[in-house]
């Protein structure tokens, strides 16, 4: 079982986030370029592949009872470009877990976006974008293991499995909404499928993640 896995992730984020370029563009992420973002390990290494779906490059996440995350240290200016936007897929759910507690923290796909608070490695707060198991959608929660990160759930226990879905969100109002606080930017991004808590097993898929200046939902897969 990892210990902190979520408060692992803010440290690295807070030691590794340093001066870089902000982007004033919309950006987009291919599977190949997520697939080298930096890997951290918190229990064996979850498989990150590129794949093709329906003729596109995607990005499969296959874990089976591990944890571990591709993340990515830059500036987003959420004034150029507010809105998050990808799709994603995955083949299971994961049965009998209460996600809300420690023992449960386990999810087949989750995307995060994350802002330093302060100059110490953990006064990070990172805003997590899950496929709950057993929540409805539109829940939000917690992490188990430290306040500074809040979960909300974009789909959920009656989401169907093996299907493309469309995700965008607008970063601001979701800090404003989870946090209190006006967020003009943010320091990093990163992906996670893991089971490691459960020893679940699990298959996402994720494609088209990017920021742009439009609300427009991507076109995914299929």
């Amino acid at each position: 079982m990892r210990i902190n896995m979520t408060g692992k992730l803010m440290v690295a984020w807070g030691l590794l986030i340093g001066a870089q370029n902000t982007w004033a563009a919309d950006i987009a992420f291919s599977a190949q370029e997520m697939a080298a973002w930096e890997t951290r390990s918190f229990e064996g290494e979850t498989r990150y592949t590129v794949v093709r779906d329906n003729g596109a490059e995607v990005l499969e996440a296959n874990a089976r009872g591990q944890a571990s995350a591709k993340y990515l240290e830059r500036e987003v200016d959420l004034s150029e470009t507010p809105y998050l936007h990808w799709c994603w897929k995955v083949d299971a759910r994961y049965a009998g877990l209460d996600e809300r507690t420690q023992a449960g923290d386990d999810y087949p796909a989750r995307l995060y976006v994350a802002r330093k608070t302060g100059l110490l490695p953990w006064q990070v707060q990172s805003v997590n974008y899950v496929w709950s198991s057993n929540q409805a959608v539109g829940a939000r929660w917690p992490n188990a293991f430290t306040d500074r990160a809040m979960l909300l759930a974009l789909q959920g226990e009656q989401s169907p499995v093996g299907e493309w879905r469309a995700e965008v969100r607008d970063v601001s109002a979701d800090y404003q909404a989870l946090f209190g606080e006006d967020v003009s930017e943010i320091d990093g991004v990163a992906l996670m499928s893991d089971g490691d808590n459960t020893g679940g097993d699990a298959t996402a898929w994720y494609y088209g993640v990017g920021f742009s200046d439009s609300p427009t939902p991507p076109n995914c897969p299929g």
